[in-house]
């Protein structure tokens, strides 16, 4: 366990040297896996998961509610890494490489501050939302942004605590912010829903929908006419 000049012990950077050890004795094949992973990978993935629970949202039967939850998760995201720029500048932790010897660092030109982790911030307030949208592919998201965190820790560019702090921050925004975000955009996806040409982006089947609803009153007006025509074809023959 890392000793501070005091004698005392600090956990954080024993739990730092710990993971990032494991770089140390990977393979160099695995070190740039995780690399690419931890600086692209997983936001990769979390796009495509996202995709995956837009389609699966549309066929629900309030899809407009999921749909909307769906767009509250990258605005969220949004959210957090602004509220994390103050934090950043106020707290000013540099990197643990800058004041720790011996990381194996996997990822160069990291200068900015350390607290909180962007990428930790960004993935979890982008899993949790995709909680708010689906359970299930929520939960995976939720699974990807702890990975991430392992990933920051394990590449030597972010202490634990500074994963921590991002977990929590972008869970805290899409989880406080949340109704006030559902209350101002479902009325918007509910009028996408609604309207000819965009509708299938909130509403599975949205367009064949409106025009079987088109048929269908051609039809009921066809008939109508019709009827009239026979009616009134009654009425010359009884006079």
């Amino acid at each position: 366990m890392a000793v501070l000049a005091g004698g005392e012990t600090n956990p954080d950077v024993s739990l730092l040297y710990d993971i990032n050890g494991i770089a140390k004795g990977a393979p160099s094949w695995a070190d740039r896996a995780m690399g690419f992973i931890g600086e692209y990978g997983i936001l990769f993935g979390l796009a495509v998961l996202m995709l995956c629970a837009w389609w699966s949202v549309r066929k629900s039967k309030d899809a407009p509610a999921g749909t909307a939850a769906l767009l509250w998760s990258p605005l969220a995201a949004g959210i957090a890494l602004l509220i994390n720029v103050p934090i950043r500048g106020f707290v000013r932790r540099p990197r643990p490489f800058l004041d720790h010897q011996g990381l194996e660092v996997l990822v160069k030109g990291k200068t900015d501050f350390s607290f909180v982790s962007d990428h930790a911030t960004l993935t979890m307030a982008l899993g949790v939302g995709l909680f708010v949208a689906n359970r299930k592919y929520g939960l995976i998201g939720i699974g990807l942004a702890l990975l991430e965190g392992f990933c920051r820790v394990y590449m030597g560019v972010h202490y634990p605590t500074d994963v921590v702090g991002g977990l929590a921050l972008g869970t805290a925004v899409t989880l406080l912010l949340a109704p006030l975000a559902m209350m101002l955009l479902t009325p918007l996806t509910r009028w996408v829903a609604g309207t000819r040409r965009a509708g299938w982006l909130v509403r599975a089947g949205s367009a064949g929908a409106g025009a079987d609803s088109a048929v269908a009153s051609a039809a009921a007006m066809a008939t109508g006419v019709a009827g009239h025509d026979v009616r009134a074809q009654d009425r010359d023959l009884a006079a």
